[in-house]
């Protein structure tokens, strides 16, 4: 029979992906979300984009009556832990919102995961774990640095959580560390689709390229970077998805080297913000309107990863270029346009 594997908050932008790479492996899927950050329609399209529907159920994993009532009836082989609140500018306004849904969440998956003798456990992380690096690119080995924002304290406490569990328990935990995912599935049949005003760059781009926005707002152009707006790692989600298959395969293949293990996940590269802008200039093929303002409480300077470990133990390796990945985010704004004149 095929593995069966529980994707919490697989309706979100990374988890939805990673449902269809999932399926398009030969898994088979159950999908736990609260719908507070996401959109049920999206359940259509996975099924649209692989012929297959996972299953669903809706509730909050802060919820013990209900966690308990799915694991009593889903069994499963393995889990993909997304659902957790992300937005770093409001968790620094509302730290406590952040604290408590995503610890009090995991806890009590892995609660039930190991009264159920449950194994196979990969979490998703943040490369905001490292604050400022001191070296670039970022290997694993990094240190942890004190961070300036909740949502990120929330992953680093996460990581420090999982690998005592699993430590203690023998339990095999993959946390994968997430540069900056950009992007839309190659079908444009779904996307990212944030809730308000976007907290990232690229939709915030595409949504002012559309006319939902007067201007681009880039937060700081002063950091001591080649042209003074902040470096990340853009990685198209796609590539992402399939990280988590691999990690997947390995944990269910017993080819892990120890209970709990660490990856980066990016492109390997650091883009400015204004080198973004400029690429989706080309793009469009004209210049984009855009201001320059103060810097975002909680954000860093320069963040891109160094992947080689990824590549080693995992076999995976990002492949669609940062220009290829702007294409499908404009694609699927323009869809999303679309679609709401058609009603």
């Amino acid at each position: 029979m095929n593995k069966r594997i529980l994707v919490t908050g697989g309706l979100g932008y990374i988890g939805s992906h990673t449902v269809i790479a999932l399926h398009e492996n030969n898994y088979e899927v159950v999908i736990v979300d609260n719908l507070s950050n996401s959109d049920k329609s999206f359940l259509k399209k996975i099924t649209d984009i692989t012929g297959k529907s996972p299953d669903f159920e809706c509730f909050d994993l802060t919820d013990l009556i209900p966690l308990k009532r799915f694991f009593d009836t889903h069994p499963i082989d393995g889990i993909i832990h997304f659902a957790a609140f992300k937005a770093v500018r409001e968790s620094v306004k509302i730290p406590l919102k952040y604290y408590y849904n995503n610890l009090v969440s995991l806890i009590q998956l892995l609660q039930e995961f190991q009264a159920r003798g449950l194994d196979n456990f990969i979490f998703s992380s943040s490369c905001t774990v490292y604050g400022q690096a001191d070296k670039l690119p970022i290997k694993e080995d990094a240190p942890l640095k004190p961070l300036e924002s909740p949502y990120g304290s929330t992953k680093q406490m996460s990581e420090q959580i999982l690998r005592d569990y699993a430590n203690i328990h023998i339990k095999k935990v993959v946390s994968l560390r997430y540069f900056n995912p950009i992007g839309a599935h190659l079908s444009i049949k779904i996307g990212e689709f944030p809730l308000g005003i976007p907290q990232n760059l690229v939709p915030f781009i595409t949504q002012t390229a559309i006319g939902m926005h007067p201007k681009l707002s880039i937060f700081g152009g002063d950091y001591n970077t080649k042209d003074g707006t902040a470096i990340r790692d853009y990685i198209h989600v796609y590539d992402l998805a399939k990280a988590h298959v691999a990690a997947l395969s390995r944990l269910l293949r017993g080819k892990n080297r120890s209970s709990f293990e660490v990856f980066n996940l990016g492109t390997g590269r650091g883009h400015s913000v204004l080198e973004v802008v400029k690429a989706f200039e080309r793009i469009l093929n004209k210049s984009f309107d855009y201001q320059i303002i103060d810097r975002r409480s909680g954000d860093i300077e320069a963040a891109y990863a160094d992947t080689s470990l990824a590549e080693k133990e995992l076999g995976w390796k990002a492949e669609i270029s940062l220009e290829e990945a702007l294409q499908t985010a404009w694609a699927w704004e323009k869809k999303i346009a679309s679609d709401k004149e058609k009603f």
